[in-house]
């Protein structure tokens, strides 16, 4: 055989091996695909959705079965600035719904006007065909984006003068720097007890298509969210903020061919204020953690990508219910609608 002959045929072998491990490699790095369903179970998981938070619970077989948030009063002295209106006569749901001002808010936190219901003897939001003798505006003395301030208070104390001159009231308003201080004494205490918890699912080897992702995580009880690349475990109670959310990046979730975007990483959380210490939510957390990391062949981490061991773990749970407890104390029980309020 000659020499030119012998390298010919080397170079084709050469050719062919690499075209081998090529494919290989392709099939090694496609991401992890959903497995084949029948459309009526595509269909009942795209039903499946997350709950809003609102007074007026998605309809749906759903969450049917579940109980619905009891609804109270939402002004509270412990964490709002209240401010009785004394009337000269009752007044009707409909004057006092067209005397409301435009906007519910006072610069970042809520506006609040309520009416003593002459019928139910209750505290309640204004409505339409009720009659009033009392009511009271009222405004948040804090929230996640800080204490209420001098300015947001002026607004709060011009709102309730014009909305008091609309009903013939006359407003009993709070001293600013009385309400002021304790603004900042509540920020302080939620700042040193506010608490979200983030895990990873880092994949070990092959990364995952979206839909191999919403597959496997409908299989815990994961529902479709309410954006793109969001996943929830809704509360036993619908309308409630979900009890554990999962995250992962919603421009690849949009993808024109979803099934050809790799995803290496996704994100749980859970807000720890926001949902009923009941739920037992960090136990929920670490249950599904650990087995999304089981089914997908991943690793449960840290935000920061450092894995976690049963250790750590034991400790964050410990430390959890130090924080409950004293969020107790101070009657802001976690997911009670006070803590929702103030840790939002």
């Amino acid at each position: 055989m000659s020499l030119q002959l012998s390298l010919l045929l080397l170079g084709v072998l050469l050719l062919l091996v690499m075209a081998v491990y090529y494919a290989w490699l392709a099939r090694k790095n496609k991401p992890r695909q959903a497995e084949p369903v029948a459309p009526g179970q595509v269909a009942a998981l795209d039903a499946r959705i997350e709950p809003h938070l609102s007074d007026h619970p998605l309809d749906g077989d759903s969450f049917a079965s579940s109980p619905a948030p009891e609804k109270k009063p939402a002004l509270d002295p412990l964490i709002d600035a209240v401010a009785p209106i004394a009337l000269e006569a009752p007044v009707s749901g409909e004057a006092v719904l067209a005397a409301l001002p435009s906007t519910r808010r006072v610069g970042s936190k809520p506006f609040f006007i309520e009416g003593f219901n002459a019928l139910t003897q209750r505290w309640e939001s204004p409505s339409a065909g009720q009659q009033y003798s009392q009511l009271q505006a009222g405004v948040q003395l804090a929230n996640r984006s800080g204490a209420l301030n001098d300015i947001e208070f002026s607004e709060f104390v011009m709102k309730t003068q014009n909305f008091s001159d609309a009903v013939n009231g006359t407003p009993d308003l709070p001293a600013m720097r009385s309400e002021v201080n304790r603004a900042r004494e509540l920020d302080q205490f939620a700042s040193g007890h506010d608490a979200q918890l983030v895990l990873m699912v880092q994949a070990r080897r092959a990364a995952w298509s979206p839909s191999y992702i919403q597959q496997t995580a409908a299989r815990l009880g994961f529902v479709m969210g309410s954006m793109a690349g969001r996943l929830v475990i809704p509360a036993s109670t619908s309308g409630l903020p979900p009890v554990v959310s999962l995250n992962f990046d919603t421009l690849t979730a949009l993808a024109d061919d979803p099934t050809q975007s790799a995803l290496r990483q996704i994100t749980l959380g859970l807000d720890v204020a926001q949902v009923d210490r009941g739920e037992k939510p960090f136990v929920r957390l670490r249950e599904v953690a650990d087995a999304l990391a089981r089914e997908m062949d991943g690793m449960v981490t840290d935000d920061q990508g450092a894995a976690l061991s049963p250790e750590g773990m034991t400790v964050i749970a410990s430390e959890l219910e130090q924080l409950y407890d004293m969020l107790a104390q101070r009657e802001l029980a976690a997911g009670s609608p006070l803590a929702r309020r103030l840790f939002s």
